[in-house]
Order: structure tokens, then C-alpha cells, then sequence
């Protein structure tokens, strides 16, 4: 299915070697309960590699999208009248925002394992919150999808 201009749909999801990372976690559990028999080992095993991917799973899992004429980061749900124009993050700019210049009151959807991202101000001036920064793969597309949202093409 083609999305048109003004939507967009990303998955958040966790790098591959968290999930090496869930493995050597249950490995890591089987390990440490060897000495009291297989059928221990084994349910340290499957109980540390499942609690583990559980936790990787519903952290990576987010979703950015811009559909119906807002933009849905996470949880937050913003219409995109109440949004500025996108400014498009490389990594460098990204860390920064993520960083010394990040304002407390920002609404932040920010994975590290992503490195760009997309700032985008709120101009709503009942709303207390300053910015939207999302962490996404692909910050052109939505940037262009918010743009094409917004009817500035």
C-alpha cells in the first residue's frame, strides 16, 4: 500500500543486537541456577530470555506517524494545525537537542539507538510545551509528511 505525501508510518524498533543481548541475558540466568539442576537451568533460561525480550520489545516498539492530520509520536497525539515547520535534525544536531539544548518542557519521543531526528515547534500558545522532538530513520519523510499535512507542500 502507498501512503500519500501527508502520511507517514514508522516503527521505532530496537537494534539487533539488543536482541543478541536478550539471548546472552537468558543464557546468562540458565548460568547462574546450573547448580541446581536442568530443569532450573532451563527455566532460568526461557524466564531471563523472555522477561528480557518483553522489556526490548515494548521499549523499541514505538510508533511515529502523521495520519488524519496529526502527528502521533508514542502516545502523544498533536495536530499538526499546532505545529511549526519541521526542522530536520542530522545526528550531530540531534545529540545537541537531546542534550544542552533540550528544554525540560519539550515533549521528547527519543531513542538512542536512533541517531536523527525531527524538531518540530508548537505553536498552540495555550500550550506550556515548547517543542516536539521524535527520533526517526527517516526525518525527511516526516518532515515532508507534516509539510504536506500542514498544506505547505
Amino acid at each position: 500500500m502507498q501512503l500519500s505525501p501527508a502520511h507517514h508510518d514508522e516503527r521505532l524498533t530496537a537494534p539487533r543486537s539488543w536482541w543478541a543481548i536478550t539471548a546472552l541475558t537468558g543464557l546468562a540466568c540458565a548460568l547462574m541456577l546450573f547448580p541446581l539442576g536442568t530443569l532450573p537451568m532451563l527455566a532460568g533460561l526461557v524466564g531471563g530470555t523472555a522477561l528480557t525480550g518483553l522489556l526490548v520489545s515494548s521499549y523499541g516498539s514505538q510508533r511515529v506517524r502523521v495520519v488524519g492530520g496529526a502527528l502521533a509520536a508514542g502516545e502523544a497525539r498533536i495536530p499538526v494545525a499546532a505545529l511549526g515547520d519541521p526542522e530536520v535534525l542530522d545526528a550531530e544536531e540531534a545529540m545537541a537537542w537531546r542534550t544542552y539544548k533540550a528544554d525540560t518542557r519539550a515533549f521528547m519521543l527519543m531513542r538512542g539507538y536512533v541517531p536523527t531526528a525531527v524538531r518540530v515547534e508548537i505553536t498552540d500558545p495555550a500550550d506550556p510545551t515548547p517543542y516536539v522532538y521524535v527520533s526517526t530513520r527517516e526525518p525527511q519523510a516526516l518532515a515532508a509528511a507534516i509539510r504536506a499535512a500542514q498544506g505547505r507542500d
